[in-house]
């Protein structure tokens, strides 16, 4: 919890350099890969963790490797991680700017499940209709499970709409159970 606390503040000064460049996309991908790097690659990982090897080594050494690869203004936000000894949180710092992006631009994810794979229209007439339902624009994660035998269930955070031919088979014979009696 504390973890996520001190990654969501991190985060929001990213978002904010992010904004002054005016290209939020572009730093959530730079903090992407910087973060799938440090999960991937163990040499990586055992040298930002290392208290061996000093901050000003670790923030050297990385103001040299992305350089060229990465605005100055992003490099120094890694090096500052790293002063702060806060470069392992640099994954919980990514998926924080994310969910702090999504809510700047008004957006929420669902996870979709259908019955059968579904074509790319009728995702986007999907993610049009829970938009309006939801009122905000929804990105849809669509999952297969033929189980369901049709229909769809939507979850948003804690909230599921459940329209799946299975429940309502469920509640039929929950109802004509119950009139029998």
């Amino acid at each position: 919890m504390r973890d996520t606390t001190i990654a969501r503040n991190y985060a929001e000064a990213l978002l904010a350099l992010a904004q002054k460049a005016g290209n939020r996309d572009g730093w959530g991908s730079l903090i992407r890969e910087v973060a799938e790097a440090v999960g991937r690659d163990e040499k990586l990982r055992h040298f930002l963790e290392s208290p061996r090897v000093s901050e000003d080594e670790k923030s050297r050494i990385l103001g040299r490797a992305f350089q060229d690869r990465m605005p100055r203004l992003f490099v120094r936000y890694l090096q500052t991680l790293v002063a702060k000894r806060r470069q392992m949180l640099i994954p919980v710092i990514a998926t924080e700017y994310f969910n702090l992006l999504d809510e700047v631009e008004g957006r929420v994810h669902a996870t979709v499940t259908v019955a059968r794979p579904v074509a790319d229209a009728d995702r986007d007439q999907l993610a049009a209709q829970l938009s309006k339902v939801v009122g905000r624009r929804v990105v849809p994660h669509v999952t297969v499970n033929p189980a369901i035998l049709g229909g769809v269930v939507v979850r948003i955070g804690d909230t599921v709409m459940d329209g799946s031919v299975r429940s309502r088979l469920a509640r039929l014979r929950g109802r004509m159970l119950a009139g029998a009696r």
